[in-house]
């Protein structure tokens, strides 16, 4: 389409505050969208059908389902935490000082 303008604009990194959540109701949701992202790869890595993964956490398979197609909502970080433990994954959360001139703190997670 000649002539069409697309305006582009830069992330924040956290997609949960660029779609105009609050900053703590982001936080919660940028951590626990991670803690799902590494079950559902670890699920995909191992190769299982929803029926063995849910027999794995104990767990049915609707729940599964629902982890695997991203549904955060009805599961708390530390249901998920526990998940990931149940799959042997460890779990770290490291807590410390924000630097100077950042008067809140941030929660970012990463897997690897």
């Amino acid at each position: 389409m000649a002539g069409t303008r697309h305006l582009v604009t830069k992330g924040t990194g956290n997609v949960f505050r660029d779609l105009g959540f609050s900053d703590e109701k982001s936080a919660e949701l940028m951590f626990k969208s991670s803690l799902l992202l590494a079950i559902q790869e670890t699920i995909r890595e191992r190769g299982w059908k929803q029926a063995e993964a849910a027999e794995r956490l104990g767990i049915d398979q609707a729940k599964v389902s629902k982890l695997l197609s991203g549904q955060m909502a009805g599961f708390s970080a530390e249901r998920l935490v526990h998940w990931l433990a149940k799959l042997g994954r460890d779990v770290e959360v490291r807590i410390r000082p924000a630097p100077r001139g950042r008067r809140q703190g941030r929660v970012t997670a990463k897997t690897g």
